[in-house]
């Protein structure tokens, strides 16, 4: 973008009191973001206020400096990008949602051919889901995001803890990619625990904002982001969610934008399974396997007309009664999280004997240790 385009967008996007209706009204009836910027007071008027006027003609204070920083940034390596408004490279997709950006900032490696992202980001999928989920929907979320990656199909989240990052991390772990939509600028990453997996994503994948670099982590700005992650994907499917969490925010705003919400179920006893049995309850699909949301979407493995694959056995059931057989422990255990106590009154075991069997499963992989001294089942996966 050149220099003196990028200034005009930039001073639009910072200029105080006006958000993006405003901005969109504005480049209506100018047909640029320097066209603004050319007009008379007067000319300014006839669209907004002498308010919006006066505020138009006034040069937001730290332009220079944030112009400088854009093009710094732009010029450390060709896997960044600017986009605005009515740009060819600007994701149709997100056209069609009550409140697109003015601007967004991409880095990555789908960021370098506008072609070849603007084909991943149509056949693409949002996973979502807890900060604090349980070890079961965290390899739920790994599970079901690798089936989508392998099939071809782009996964696209908010670079959180939790269900976000283990959603990118499976998508690349099935050779898929993936698209973090992040609260920050793009030259800061949040969570600082998340630095390694935002560089493979930007490897793999692609990173994208819509706010100006060295913008911090404020709150206000994450749910605000989950209106692009729910507005370029096809559907989005929720993993874990509480009854009040940004993933039912994301799936919300899917759904008020006309497109499928997913959702998998979980024990009715867990809290973090609430959101997604709420959102079954109003319509959501209920979904076991991967295969269930492709089918749903008719959605195909890119380049190809084969079957996509199907989720590791977490997703089945088959392996599970073998185990149940195996090990009275699990089949006493069953999928809900248990205490000590109920599985001692389950299992007659004496408290040694339980807490070292207990303690071999988890080392096995096959028991979590949850927070309030409770156990949990884990699928094989």
């Amino acid at each position: 973008m050149d220099p003196h385009e990028l200034n005009a967008w930039l001073r639009l996007a910072l200029t105080p009191g006006v958000g993006n209706t405003t901005a969109r009204k504005l480049l209506t009836a100018f047909g640029s973001a320097q066209a603004i910027f050319e007009q008379s007071s007067a000319t300014l008027q006839k669209i907004g206020s002498d308010k919006l006027a006066r505020i138009l003609q006034s040069e937001p204070p730290l332009l220079a400096a944030q112009l400088q920083t854009t093009l710094d940034w732009l010029q450390a390596g060709d896997d960044r990008r600017v986009t605005v408004l009515g740009d060819a490279a600007y994701p149709a997709e997100l056209l069609n949602i009550e409140d697109p950006p003015l601007m967004l900032y991409m880095l990555g490696a789908l960021a370098v051919h506008a072609e070849s992202a603007t084909k991943k980001i149509a056949n693409s999928l949002a996973i979502v889901g807890s900060r604090n989920p349980t070890p079961q929907g965290e390899s739920n979320a790994r599970q079901f995001a690798k089936a989508f990656g392998s099939a071809g199909i782009c996964v696209v989240s908010g670079l959180a803890l939790g269900i976000d990052g283990a959603a990118h991390d499976g998508a690349m772990l099935g050779d898929g990619d993936t698209i973090a939509v992040v609260g920050t600028g793009l030259d800061r990453v949040y969570p600082k625990k998340h630095l390694d997996l935002a560089h493979r994503i930007a490897r793999q994948g692609m990173l994208i904002s819509e706010f100006a670099l060295g913008t911090p982590p404020l709150t206000a700005n994450f749910p605000r982001r989950n209106r692009i992650i729910s507005g370029l994907s096809r559907g989005t499917l929720v993993v874990e969610a509480a009854l009040q969490s940004g993933s039912l925010i994301t799936a919300r705003l899917a759904a008020e934008q006309g497109k499928e919400v997913f959702a998998i179920p979980g024990s009715i006893h867990s809290p973090q399974s609430r959101g997604c049995h709420a959102l079954i309850k109003q319509g959501a699909k209920l979904v076991e396997v991967a295969q269930d949301v492709l089918e749903e979407l008719k959605l195909m493995p890119t380049g190809s007309s084969a079957e996509p694959p199907e989720p590791d056995d977490a997703q089945t059931e088959e392996d599970d009664a073998a185990t149940e057989d195996e090990d009275p422990l699990l089949a006493a255990l069953g999928f809900d999280a248990s205490s000590l106590d109920a599985l001692q009154a389950r299992t007659g075991l004496p408290t040694p004997h339980l807490q070292a069997q207990l303690l071999t499963l988890e080392l096995d992989g096959k028991v979590a240790r949850l927070p309030g001294g409770l156990f949990q089942r884990l699928a094989a996966g």
